[in-house]
């Protein structure tokens, strides 16, 4: 069963065993309006937790997107290329951004789960 952790920058990463699949909140999505187009700017090599991945535009604003850990790029979601609003449609599902193969799970523990991600937001 795949446990979901979430960053302070509305983040999100689906972990199963030694792979995660990255994306940003419903939260970040709404914040961001409209999103017309984004680009994984990291393809290759590996990533360190904190490490600018990807980047998000929309009608309000570009956005950065962090690495919630440390690792190793593995795919890119190709749907995103024609179709970025698949993010406003379903951020954390078909909307996912790349998936990692992670190289220290133990950062895990520093990441929040849904309860405490939830209560982050709703002090937002």
């Amino acid at each position: 069963m795949n446990r979901v952790y979430f960053t302070e920058d509305h983040e999100w990463i689906s972990v199963a065993g030694d792979f995660g699949t990255v994306g940003i909140t419903d939260y970040a999505q709404e914040q961001l309006g409209d999103i017309v187009f984004i680009e994984v700017t990291k393809t290759e090599g590996a990533v360190a937790k904190g490490d600018d991945v990807a980047v998000v535009e929309s009608v309000k604003a570009a956005s950065d997107i962090y690495s919630p850990v440390s690792g190793t790029v593995t795919e890119i979601n190709p749907a995103l290329d024609g179709e970025p609003e698949i993010v406003n449609a379903d951020a954390m599902g078909a909307g996912w951004m790349y998936r990692m193969m992670l190289s220290d799970p133990d950062e895990l523990g520093g990441l929040m789960d849904e309860a405490v991600y939830r209560a982050y937001v709703d002090a937002q």
